[in-house]
Formats: structure tokens, C-alpha cells, sequence
């Protein structure tokens, strides 16, 4: 009969995240299929169908507007400077909550065959994709009703849209790490982010604040500069300077590689857990 041999090797450990990257890749097709699933899903049932990507953003912008446009009046094109900020929070929003979610409800596919655990944040991340470029259509229908020019600056989108999912990913992996070990985490999260929506300009200028107030939320807020960037190029019409671009890029890619890293160190357990 023949024997095994069994033999630990910590290296392997260390290289899980970069083992993590090569599953990825060679599972690309089963996260193409994760992906368009949630797409189905979503949209199958839904009476309006995708056009509801379009009308929820909208919608809110509309009930946001009409409850603020009096006490932050002294913001130009009110209507487009929420939408323009509350389509970078519903991708954040969105993405994150569908990571920690999908990984959940995802644990007796783990349990039948092998996949990267990191399908799951991945695929949240395409679909939380798909709706934010469809959300760019009723973005530009409120710019232009509002008389907020769209000047060409808009090329610079797809820098702000990276850091987005970056950021969204990274956190993303985080909490669904903390949410396989704690479920109550996923419905703290549900408050909590009500709350850091408030924390954010989304509805109101940071101007307003006072300088403490200000200066925490730019600081210890990583939202802050990456709904901002977000803004620079659509509703501002501007190119970002190089600070607004480096300070949003560097917390999203340290987010993205602690959260890889933490995530993908202790994805082998999260089947016997889930």
C-alpha cells in the first residue's frame, strides 16, 4: 500500500495571496458566470427592468433634493452635485454589502467544489460596475436639465471609477473575512454605512462644516477624497490636481492589498465556518 507523506511548509502561507491572484485568472470563466448570474437575477424578475438602474439614483436624487435644496442652497445645479456624489456611494454602497452577502449565501457552493473565495467580492464588483455605467445615463439627463455643462473633462472618469472599485474590493474582502467569523457584522454594517453616508459629502459642500469638523472627515474618511475625485471631472468640469488623485489612489490600493492579503490568508477556513 502506498504511503504519503504529509509535510507543512509556512512559505505556503505567505504566498496565499499570490496564489490567490493565479486562481483567479484560471477560474476567470466561473467568475464570468458568477457575474452574469447576478445580472439575471437582478434584472429577470424586475418589471422595469434595467431601467430600474437608472430610475433608483434618480429617485433618490429627487427625494434628497427636495428635503435639502433649502438648507444647502448655496450649492449651484443642486440636483446634479448629489446625483454626481451618491453614484460613487451606491457602487461603495452597493458592492460592498453584495461581497460579504454573496460569500454567505455562497458557502455550500464552496463546500462542493473548489473556486477562489474571492469570486464572490469579484463578481459584486462587475455587476456594482455595470450599474454605475448604466447610472451615468440619468447622471448626464439631470446635468444637462440643470444647465451643468459636460465638458471634457469627463475622460478622466475612468481614474476615479478604479479607485472605486479598488476601495470597494479591498473593504469588501475585509468585511466578508469579519462577516464568516461574526454574522452580526453584516447587519452592524447596515447601520453603519448609513451613517458614514452622512459623514460623507454626498448632500451637503464640506465648506459648510467647521474647520475640525472639516478637517476629521478629510482625514479619517477615505470616502471623502474618492467621492471627490468622483465630482472633480463630471460636475466640476475640472482636471483633478495631482494630490486630488495621488491621496484617493493610495488609500484604495492600500485598501485593495490589506484586504487581499487579510481575505486570502484565511479563505481556507471560511467553508468549514460558513
Amino acid at each position: 500500500m502506498e504511503k504519503y507523506r504529509y509535510v507543512f511548509d509556512a512559505k505556503v502561507k505567505t504566498q496565499r495571496p499570490l496564489e490567490e491572484i493565479k486562481q483567479v485568472y484560471r477560474y476567470r470563466y466561473l467568475i464570468l458566470q458568477l457575474l452574469r448570474r447576478d445580472i439575471v437575477t437582478r434584472y429577470k424578475r424586475s418589471f422595469l427592468g434595467v431601467a430600474w438602474t437608472m430610475l433608483n439614483p434618480l429617485g433618490t436624487m429627487i427625494v434628497l433634493s427636495i428635503a435639502f435644496s433649502q438648507v444647502f442652497g448655496i450649492v449651484e445645479r443642486y440636483p446634479a452635485y448629489i446625483l454626481s456624489g451618491l453614484m460613487a456611494w451606491n457602487f461603495f454602497s452597493q458592492t460592498t454589502n453584495a461581497s460579504m452577502v454573496n460569500l454567505v449565501w455562497g458557502g455550500g457552493l464552496l463546500k462542493r467544489i473548489y473556486m477562489p473565495r474571492t469570486a464572490f467580492a469579484i463578481s459584486a464588483i462587475g455587476t456594482g460596475l455595470v450599474n454605475l455605467v448604466l447610472s451615468l445615463v440619468p447622471l448626464v439627463i439631470v446635468m444637462l436639465a440643470t444647465g451643468v455643462r459636460i465638458r471634457w473633462t469627463v475622460v478622466f472618469l475612468p481614474l476615479p471609477i478604479l479607485c472605486l472599485i479598488m476601495f470597494s474590493l479591498g473593504f469588501g474582502l475585509i468585511l466578508s473575512a469579519f462577516a464568516v467569523y461574526f454574522p452580526d457584522v453584516a447587519e452592524m454594517y447596515n447601520i453603519g454605512i448609513t451613517a458614514w453616508m452622512y459623514l460623507t459629502p454626498i448632500i451637503y459642500p464640506v465648506d459648510i462644516l467647521p474647520d475640525l469638523a472639516r478637517k476629521l472627515i478629510s482625514t479619517l474618511n477615505p470616502m471623502y477624497s474618492i467621492v471627490n475625485l468622483f465630482r472633480i471631472p463630471i460636475y466640476d468640469g475640472k482636471i483633478p490636481t495631482l494630490p486630488e488623485i495621488l491621496i484617493p489612489f493610495s488609500i484604495s490600493l492600500v485598501f485593495l492589498i490589506v484586504g487581499w492579503w487579510f481575505f486570502s490568508n484565511r479563505s481556507d477556513e471560511f467553508a468549514y465556518r460558513i
